[in-house]
């Protein structure tokens, strides 16, 4: 029975427009799993064939970029004092980290950001607020966006290939295998950034 909603829900039309959805939220509300549901749409891809790989990855892409585009606008027309949340002792420290590594060079912590929930947020309103160049950042921003759908979709896809006959199974293993993926990614980013920060 899931495995027949799943491949319903694949093929509907809403299928694609519910994954920008979820893929904008994410950027502006860490707690929505967009990683999750790029990932469990590229393995929907690979074991029923809808919606196409292309276009999972194509979607994902151009919401994440939207949704940390609009995350540098708020940055840049608000800053990061407006609101009660942003003055929290470990908010202060977050927009404080992501200035420091703004100011010494964008791409790399774009890239590294965009894998790790509330640093992308902190990286792109400390951008906006800092007045990073729009069309830098942004250009920036939209290379490594369509780099983390292509990342998250091909690690579902892997997986729904391994289980082609299998679309609820290829799902819940995605799921595990991003989840695991993204903690090993925090923990190695972290560890990073500790290190360059000495």
């Amino acid at each position: 029975m899931f495995a027949d909603l799943l491949t319903s829900v694949a093929v509907g039309p809403w299928a694609l427009p519910a994954l920008f959805a979820l893929v904008l939220a994410d950027a502006v509300l860490v707690v929505v799993p967009g990683e999750v549901a790029v990932t469990a749409a590229g393995a929907l891809a690979a074991a029923t064939g809808t919606p196409p790989l292309a276009a999972v990855v194509a979607v994902a892409a151009l919401a994440a970029f939207c949704g940390d585009a609009l995350c540098y606008g708020v940055g840049r027309f608000a800053g990061v004092e407006r609101w009660g949340w942003m003055r929290h002792r470990r908010i202060r420290a977050a927009f404080e980290w992501a200035g420091a590594r703004l100011s010494r060079g964008t791409a790399t912590v774009v890239f590294t950001a965009r894998f790790i929930p509330f640093a992308r947020l902190a990286v792109n309103l400390t951008a906006g607020a800092t007045r990073v160049p729009a069309a830098r950042y942004l250009g920036t921003v939209a290379v490594a966006a369509t780099a983390w759908a292509l990342y998250q979709a091909v690690v579902g896809a892997a997986v729904g290939g391994l289980l082609p006959g299998s679309p609820a199974l290829a799902v819940v293993v995605s799921i595990a295998v991003a989840i695991i993926l993204g903690v090993t990614i925090d923990a190695a980013a972290a560890r990073w950034t500790g290190r360059r920060s000495r």
